[in-house]
């Protein structure tokens, strides 16, 4: 298995391209700021958005992807259902996926989870305290207990998922309500990485801790060299012997 995973960072590049208050703050895209910062870590990194072809997922792309960073918020219901199938099917193969923020709506993540994926939401410049709650994780590596971004939008419980095989983070926002915001899934030989901030109109993107739970989520989520698992009949390893009765 490769050491540097090959990552693509998905976005749907809506708003940044209708709303100008976001292109402000991102204006190559919030794909690319990711991106950006993943490449600085030396990590191979292409960008696909929803209004390309097969929106930028093609079977050539998808192998070429050890993970995949998913952004969606306003067009979940544009995107196809082949090509959620195809990703879908990718995971299960091993895969890895770290949706963000509002990509809790998006299908791919619904699909994975089995349920609505709602919650509570606020847009109110809120001061968010996310808390390191499982500090042995890989993805908090170099991380201090907590650290606080200056404002973002709310997300409250309940959050409409299964139960987490790992919860990592969890936050706490100014108007009083609690968020379970770093979740991990195992899905087939895939593992999911969930990550609540990330709002459009607030450079969340730029902040050094959020892309280095990020960058560390890549490397956690990257597919690892197991042993191929078939599911067909199978033959016994050992002679059967069948007592006979008289």
């Amino acid at each position: 298995m490769r050491s540097s995973p090959r990552v693509t960072v998905w976005n749907e590049y809506v708003n940044e391209r209708t709303k100008p208050e976001v292109a402000k703050i991102y204006p190559k895209g919030m794909h690319e700021a990711i991106a950006q910062h993943l490449r600085s870590e030396g990590l191979a990194v292409r960008t696909a958005t929803l209004d390309q072809p097969e929106h930028g997922l093609a079977d050539d792309v998808l192998a070429e992807t050890d993970v995949l960073i998913w952004l969606g918020h306003t067009a979940h219901d544009k995107v196809k259902d082949e090509i959620v199938d195809k990703v879908h099917r990718r995971i299960l193969n091993g895969m890895g996926l770290i949706p963000l923020h509002s990509s809790h709506h998006s299908k791919i993540f619904r699909k994975l989870m089995g349920t609505s994926g709602d919650l509570k939401w606020r847009e109110a410049d809120e001061r968010e305290r996310i808390w390191v709650v499982a500090p042995g994780h890989p993805i908090v590596a170099g991380l201090p207990p907590y650290f606080e971004i200056p404002a973002e939008e709310m997300y409250g419980e309940y959050f409409d998922i299964p139960a987490p095989d790992k919860l990592v983070l969890i936050s706490w926002f100014q108007g009083g309500e609690v968020f379970r915001s770093g979740c991990c899934f195992y899905r087939g030989r895939g593992k999911v990485f969930y990550f609540r901030p990330g709002h459009e109109t607030y450079p969340t993107y730029y902040q050094p801790e959020v892309l280095r739970v990020i960058a560390n989520a890549v490397h956690w989520s990257a597919p690892v060299a197991g042993p191929e698992i078939g599911h067909a009949w199978q033959a016994p390893l050992e002679q059967l012997q069948h007592e006979t009765t008289s």
